[in-house]
């Protein structure tokens, strides 16, 4: 039991992936550390649930990792979790997608056999995939690096690229949308499809200042899951906070930050409990949500701009099931069920659904899906010979007749994105399925307000919520207006997904503000 009298280091107000990430640097640097959550279960976004039966467990939000990689608390084990029960598989095939032609292209972890694959369609365009990861991995340490180093901390990207040889085609590049740069490499719209689609992003394709995309989709490393679930991460790193003289404690929604003398000294939770902290206060809470917890004059007129411009993403109805059956697609040497499978009809279609998003149109006609089924390779996920399956289809938050209308549309919409992919996994009957979880944009942000929006990333990516625009200009640094307030989480550079990137920036800029630095930290063996 912690006392309200009783005073840390550090308050970290939600314990999403990011937060938790950050914690864990300063509790290995000896800072105590008191973590609140307001759900039962840590984790936000990356978390793991029985959602639809007792013993299958679902990942309610995230699935794959693949990025966390670059991670330098993973290349270089800054923070090694291995200890604290994370375990990854990798699985192969990255990614199916079959066509509604009778088609499909599977993307391998060996780059031999997936140009195979894209030569069934493009003898040019299988030569263009290999030029073209062979052209990014050049460049691939200069991203990374962009990503895992807090604004102001470093070279912005321009300059970097400028310093090598062909930088100014990568500057270019970067600019450009993903639909030019594939466009103008491939032939084939099977080929164009896929790279559309692999991974979903939730940015249109067309946006300017996507380009970097087009070459994520061309990969041979694997799209890596946890053992016994996304939230394996947050549990391993929870875990480790514990271990290190943190606090953690859930059902604990932090209602207001406490303001003494122009700096946040601490926070005040739903049930009134209050909480101190001698250095510093570390929040995941969105920005919408944040700005409230303060009086408004504190946080200046520009953040205050940028919260209240601050534009959502492509949000997604996602359905849940538990099964009896893996779903099953054709390929080349026959039936299988790999992990994860991509539905995009064509270029067109993955054009067009931006449209849908700005329109507020329901639009289930040859829906681009997202479908995943971990258990396949994972048997922690499912009972013996059961499954758990994620069916994700891309839909607005704002509907036409209002947002509140998806309560009454989101069962037909499920069923139709179901209905879709059986077409091309026919063996999905009804008998097969022992049960479903739905959730529609606006029950992603009801289980986590985070999700603002419909919005997995907490909020768009395009050029003015990115890099030194994340969250707003002046204010990326993940310090905020207020004093011994600092910032983490998707709403931060440099952004969404399972990086971890934005927990690692803000420990190395709250080190450097307590006296010390992550590299030091990173050093330290406990």
């Amino acid at each position: 039991m912690v006392a309200n009298s009783e005073k840390f280091d550090v308050v970290v107000a939600g314990a999403g992936h990011n937060s938790l990430v950050a914690t864990a640097y300063l509790a290995k640097a000896g800072y105590r550390c008191l973590v609140l959550e307001g759900r039962p279960v840590v984790g936000g976004a990356v978390k793991t649930q029985e959602l639809t039966l007792r013993g299958f467990n679902h990942d309610v939000c995230s699935a794959a990792h693949s990025t966390i990689f670059s991670n330098p608390m993973f290349q270089n084990n800054e923070i090694n979790l291995k200890e604290y029960g994370l375990e990854y598989i990798e699985p192969d095939p990255v990614i199916h997608m079959p066509f509604p032609d009778g088609t499909w292209l599977t993307q391998w972890r060996d780059l031999d056999r997936t140009c195979a694959e894209f030569a069934k369609f493009s003898k040019k365009d299988a030569a263009a995939y290999r030029r073209m990861l062979a052209e990014f991995e050049k460049v691939r340490p200069i991203f990374e690096a962009v990503a895992f180093t807090p604004i102001g901390f470093g070279k912005p990207l321009n300059d970097r690229l400028a310093e090598i040889p062909n930088g100014h085609l990568w500057q270019r590049r970067a600019a450009m949308s993903q639909w030019e740069i594939i466009r103008d490499n491939f032939e084939d719209d099977h080929c164009r499809a896929f790279l559309l689609a692999s991974p979903f992003t939730h940015q249109p394709p067309q946006y300017p200042m996507t380009g970097r995309l087009a070459y994520a989709s061309i990969r041979t490393t694997p799209r890596c899951i946890p053992k016994g679930g996304s939230g394996a991460l947050t549990q391993a790193l929870a875990r480790y906070i514990e271990a290190h003289g943190g606090v953690i404690l859930v059902n604990k929604g932090v209602s207001r930050l406490i303001v003494e003398n122009g700096k946040c000294t601490g926070v005040e939770c739903v049930n009134g409990s209050q909480y101190h902290a001698e250095k510093a206060v570390l929040s995941t809470i969105h920005i919408k949500q944040l700005v409230d917890m303060a009086p408004h004059e504190l946080w200046g007129e520009d953040f205050l701009y940028g919260v209240e411009t601050w534009q959502p993403e492509i949000s997604a109805v996602v359905a849940h099931y538990a099964t009896t059956e893996a779903p099953r697609f054709q390929s080349d040497n026959g039936p299988f069920e790999p992990v994860e499978t991509c539905v995009m009809p064509s270029s067109e279609r993955a054009l067009g659904f931006i449209y849908d998003h700005l329109l507020g149109r329901v639009n289930v006609e040859n829906p681009p899906l997202e479908i995943t089924c971990c258990s396949t390779v994972d048997s922690t996920r499912a009972p013996a010979g059961m499954h758990t399956l994620r069916l994700l289809g891309f839909h607005p938050y704002d509907l036409k007749q209002g947002y509140e209308h998806w309560d009454e549309l989101k069962d037909k919409v499920a069923e139709s994105n179901l209905n879709y992919m059986r077409r091309f996994a026919p063996n999905l009957t009804d008998d097969k399925i022992l049960a479903r979880f739905v959730e529609s944009p606006v029950d992603l942000e009801r289980m986590n307000p985070h999700n603002w929006h419909g919005s997995y990333h907490a909020g768009a990516a395009d050029p003015s919520q990115s890099g030194a625009m994340r969250p707003m200009a002046g204010w990326a640094q993940h310090r905020m207006p207020i004093p011994g307030l600092y910032q983490t989480g998707a709403t931060t550079h440099p952004g969404g997904s399972v990086t971890g990137a934005p927990g690692r920036n803000a420990a190395t800029v709250m080190l450097k503000d307590f006296g010390t630095s992550i590299e030091e930290v990173a050093r330290k063996r406990t």
